[in-house]
């Protein structure tokens, strides 16, 4: 039989692995294989009976995995990176025993349980999900959805439905704003991407009576089209609602929770909150954004909480999702305790 790898080998073949992802990704050439935004797929010697944890790649999860990245957990749990959509499929096809899932895909798995107190939320306005139309939303009959999304895309049908009382044409589509309003009268777009067109807008905008913001095409990249109109989902959620949006939560199947576990997600989510300063000053040379926009983006627009008032936001969220028929129902929420994990062991 073929000798178990020693530890410090182990995590040698680790590091290794990372090296040669991180030199064949383009989005991250020439950055140490630790890039923090992770372009890299997976960290970690596969077959060692380790956890398999699976992330989103965007900026706004690193503080939440920077114990696995840099801290005292690293090299315990095998990592892979990519987009909210793919999360939740390695969840659901048992590829990643934990993963970082969309919201609204809570309610599309069973055997489920979310880890307490973590998620990725924003309580008023969060600047990587936006609206970006052509005209005001009012008048759009076909929306561009960026297919990286799964939570933002069921937010955008409340929101057409509930606050705009519209029913346009929606189409999955590639991340690529440019091609999207060609085929689209607006485009969802999330994450990063939606993030450096929020900072390169800023300062060149003006705000609509109802407090969306008005820029030239131009300001956007866009070619050929003289004003777009941007809307920023979480700010538009909170006037539809009053509450936060949790955009996305830890979870991870019953069988694979413990105390122990429980403890590391918090402990690296402790350790990357207190290196926001750090993160952002790294990302700041990958994503070629000012460092201290994407510090203040992560400090005031993201928040790393699953409290009373996000859980209200999340279920104010399920129950509208479950009344327009985007889910099947609204089942219960349930978050793992410490007292439960223990019982298992």
């Amino acid at each position: 039989r073929r000798k178990r790898p020693r530890i410090g080998r182990a995590r040698q073949i680790a590091r290794n692995k990372a090296s040669r992802f991180a030199k064949d990704s383009a989005a991250c050439a020439d950055k140490p294989a630790e890039a923090v935004c992770y372009s890299f797929l997976r960290i970690g010697v596969p077959g060692m009976n380790k956890l398999r944890i699976s992330v989103v790649q965007y900026l706004n999860t690193a503080p939440l995995v920077w114990g696995f990245t840099r801290g005292p957990q690293r090299g315990k749990y095998e990592l892979s990176f990519t987009v909210p959509s793919q999360c939740a499929e390695e969840l659901r096809s048992g590829a990643a025993d934990v993963a970082i899932i969309p919201a609204i895909e809570y309610q599309r798995m069973d055997g489920l349980a979310v880890l307490p107190e973590l998620a990725i939320a924003s309580r008023q306005r969060v600047r990587s999900l936006l609206l970006i139309c052509k005209t005001p939303i009012e008048q759009a009959r076909r929306i561009a959805l960026d297919s990286s999304s799964r939570s933002t895309q069921a937010l955008t049908h409340i929101l057409c439905r509930e606050k705009w009382k519209i029913s346009p044409e929606m189409q999955q589509c590639a991340p690529h704003l440019g091609e999207m309003l060609a085929r689209a009268d607006a485009a969802l777009l999330i994450g990063d991407p939606a993030l450096r067109i929020s900072i390169e807008i800023a300062g060149r905008t003006e705000s609509a009576a109802d407090r969306h913001q008005i820029c030239a095409g131009a300001a956007a990249g866009i070619a050929g089209v003289e004003r777009l109109h941007v809307y920023d989902i979480v700010e538009e959620w909170r006037a539809l609602t009053g509450l936060p949006a949790v955009l996305a939560v830890w979870a991870a199947r019953r069988n694979v929770i413990t105390p122990e576990l429980i403890e590391d997600f918090q402990r690296s989510r402790e350790l990357g909150m207190a290196n926001l300063a750090v993160i952002s000053r790294e990302a700041s040379g990958e994503l070629r954004l000012p460092a201290m926009e994407l510090e203040r983006y992560l400090r005031e627009n993201i928040d790393f909480a699953l409290d009373e008032a996000n859980l209200a936001g999340l279920r104010r969220y399920f129950a509208e999702a479950a009344r327009l028929g985007l889910i099947a129902g609204a089942k219960p929420l349930e978050i793992a305790a410490l007292g439960m994990a223990r019982a298992r062991d």
